[in-house]
């Protein structure tokens, strides 16, 4: 271009000076004829600015094929990068759907174990009964049999008794059995939540977002099925009838905590924890200590209990009222915050049936958190499925089914368990709080609810 310039430059002055020169020349001779040829220099000149703009225009062209010889080049590379993108956004396409399938198989699967652990809870529970009723049988028949052999000693065992003992025999080595497949159901279904939950945390690697079993404000929430309480370790007490509660137990001469099997009047066979370390028998109904267990439950679960003995659980609302039902409970609240200082409140209380949403009503007898709870009021208990009246957003906003007023209050025991130091005041309230006398807002470690009859020999 810089060629082309300069020729263009120089042709006109070429050219003005050949015509300078013509014209001089007809000045100073003007009887001298015309020549019909130009000069030599200026056809020199003048091949001397084509070849020059030659040369100029043949260096441009190359410029130009390297330029575009260059662009071609990283077209190429653009082109195979977006391919092997491409490539590799279908191979994670792939993956998905794959872990989708995976994840679909795993919840059915998981489905039916509970389904099945279910089915074995209810025949254990039924199994229980008929062994009851058939060891009041037995020992019915035993004592007709010894006034038989008393009265006539060469008379041998009467064939009904021996079998209805035998009979017994199958029914407790079929409980055992039952129990033994319980508990391998229960770790079948632990280890499946474990795949669950490592399969979505790959599937929110891959962008896919998947709703969290912590999202309060989800309306499309499935109500869930919670592993059984554990049977292990359960003491049977061998008398004429079971024992109502905890302190019949420790009537009876049972001072050791642990778990115990009860049936309180006009109720089923179930088991329950008696801590017997004060000295006194208790009936654990709450534990809360380390965070293990999901307290974000449905209303069926709060009313029938759920969780494990030897970690946390709640004993259900139900075995509750059917305890307390009998007499006059105390309810006992301990505390311990995260310095390690341990709080205790004490109440008389009466709890209402399923028909009142399990209403509390307290009055305080002894404690040194005071005004823990609002006494001489009707507290309804509510979950996020279940709302009591006046109670719309409480079990949404602070998590977990806890006794509330028209109002929702700052001490829930069943919230959601936070590590020490919580961010935020509202992220306190989500989980385990206490709002003392003085208005000090305690993040609990652990928390412990238990009831006693005021009168320990009730069911001596």
């Amino acid at each position: 271009m810089h060629t082309i310039k300069i020729f263009l430059f120089i042709v006109p002055l070429v050219i003005s000076s050949r015509v300078d020169q013509d014209n001089s020349s007809f000045d100073s001779i003007s009887s001298e004829p015309k020549s019909r040829f130009a000069m030599l220099d200026d056809v020199k000149i003048l091949a001397n600015g084509l070849l020059q703009l030659g040369h100029g225009l043949k260096d441009f062209v190359h410029k130009t094929k390297s330029q575009i010889n260059d662009i071609f080049q990283k077209l190429n590379i653009f082109d195979q990068s977006f391919y092997d993108l491409s490539l590799q956004t279908n191979e994670i396409k792939e993956e998905e759907k794959e872990l989708r399938r995976t994840t679909s198989k795993l919840q059915a699967k998981n489905e039916e174990v509970k389904n099945m652990s279910l089915e074995l809870n209810l025949k254990l529970e039924s199994l229980l009964e008929e062994k009851v009723v058939l060891q009041q049988k037995v020992r019915d028949l035993e004592e007709q049999l010894t006034n038989l052999i008393q009265n006539k000693p060469e008379v041998q065992e009467h064939p009904e008794v021996t079998s209805l003992k035998s009979f017994v025999e199958q029914q407790d080595n079929s409980i055992r059995d039952l129990l033994q497949t319980v508990e391998e159901q229960y770790k079948q279904l632990s280890q499946q939540h474990s795949q669950i939950k490592e399969i979505e945390n790959q599937l929110r690697k891959t962008g896919i977002q998947e709703p969290t079993e912590n999202s309060h404000s989800s309306k499309s929430r499935a109500p869930r099925t919670t592993p059984p309480f554990q049977p292990n370790g359960t003491k049977n007490i061998e008398q004429d009838d079971i024992p109502a509660d905890c302190s019949a137990i420790y009537n009876r001469g049972e001072h050791t905590s642990g778990v115990y099997t009860i049936r309180p009047s006009n109720s089923q066979v179930f088991n329950v924890y008696c801590d017997t370390e004060s000295g006194s028998p208790w009936t654990i109904i709450q534990h809360r200590k380390d965070g293990s267990q999901n307290f974000n439950e449905t209303w069926m679960n709060y009313k029938n209990g759920f969780g494990r003995f030897d970690g946390e659980f709640w004993l259900g609302l139900e075995k509750i009222y059917s305890i307390v039902k009998q007499s006059n409970y105390i309810l006992r609240i301990e505390l311990e915050d995260w310095k390690d200082n341990q709080h205790y409140t004490e109440y008389s209380f009466h709890l209402g049936n399923h028909e009142t949403n399990y209403t509390l009503h307290l009055a305080e007898i002894a404690g040194n958190v005071l005004k823990a709870l609002p006494e001489h009021r009707d507290l309804m208990f509510s979950t996020w499925d279940h709302k009591a009246k006046g109670q719309i957003d409480c079990p949404e906003s602070y998590s977990g089914g806890w006794w509330w007023h028209d109002a929702c209050g700052e001490n829930n025991l069943n919230g959601k368990y936070n590590k020490p130091r919580a961010k935020s005041k509202p992220e306190r309230r989500r989980g385990i709080c206490w709002r003392s006398h003085n208005g000090k807002l305690y993040s609990i470690k652990s928390s412990k609810m238990l009831i006693q009859p005021t009168n320990l020999e009730s069911f001596e």
